[in-house]
């Protein structure tokens, strides 16, 4: 829903894992909406910059924080950061995640925990970090980056879908503890995205098709247009909704 109208004009938003694919192209979309941006990744500095450089190219301010969003206090150090340099948070994508591929039998307890942690661990932290003044200013937006795959269920990721799983459970209990404050909390389902993969993602499970039904892949931009939409104030009573953008992968 890319357009000039700058919708979010004086709004902040903290995107996790921003520095490529959906979390670059959610920062840009919201950006074009008129939103500061807080970059957040946990060690690609060099690519954060440089996202940093197109955002400001759009007219809006943005900050990369380098932080790993299981560590609780370090979490809070950038909420603060973000809240002193950009403004407090207004709109929190969770979007951090790893999508290794690892054969059930060949998966360790620590690394089961270490994905799950990410995804799971890390949406919760940031979410609680900066709920406290989406409330005083009965006014937030929070969307979940989940994935097609954990209602599929594709092979050799038992760890990357529980954790997904449990992200979509978190969407639903957030609305309903917070809707009543002007919150929202939605989740984007994604499907099968084209373009280069994260180095530990690893090659596509066997049972993962070629392209799904619409016949084609998709692209970072169809989640970010989806991720605007549901930032966007005119959305205000959409909340506790998981909105598939998997070109006809999995139907509800």
């Amino acid at each position: 829903m890319s357009g000039g109208e700058k919708t979010l004009a004086g709004k902040v938003a903290l995107i996790t894992g921003a520095v490529r694919r959906s979390g670059r192209a959610s920062a840009l979309e919201l950006a074009r909406h008129g939103a500061s941006v807080a970059i957040n990744t946990r060690r690609s500095v060099d690519e954060a910059n440089a996202v940093k450089k197109e955002l400001e190219a759009l007219g809006v301010k943005a900050g990369v924080y380098i932080c790993d969003v299981t560590d609780e206090k370090g979490v809070a150090g950038m909420a603060g950061a973000i809240a002193k340099e950009l403004g407090p948070v207004d709109i929190l994508v969770n979007n951090a995640a790893d999508r290794a591929r690892v054969p059930t039998l060949e998966l360790s307890f620590e690394e089961w925990h270490r994905v799950v942690h990410i995804i799971l661990d890390g949406a919760f932290l940031c979410s609680r970090a900066v709920l406290p003044h989406m409330i005083r200013q009965k006014w937030g937006r929070i969307v979940n980056i989940s994935g097609s795959g954990n209602l599929v269920g594709y092979a050799e990721r038992v760890h990357v879908h529980a954790g997904k799983g449990g992200l979509d459970a978190m969407t639903r209990s957030f609305s309903s503890e917070f809707c009543q404050h002007g919150i929202t909390v939605n989740t984007v389902s994604v499907g099968l995205i084209g373009g280069q993969r994260s180095a530990t993602s690893g090659p596509h499970p066997a049972n993962v098709p070629d392209a799904p039904p619409i016949g084609f892949k998709g692209e970072p931009t169809d989640i970010a247009n989806a991720v605007g939409f549901l930032c966007q104030p005119a959305s205000r009573f959409i909340t506790g909704q998981t909105l598939h953008v998997n070109g006809g992968e999995y139907m509800t």
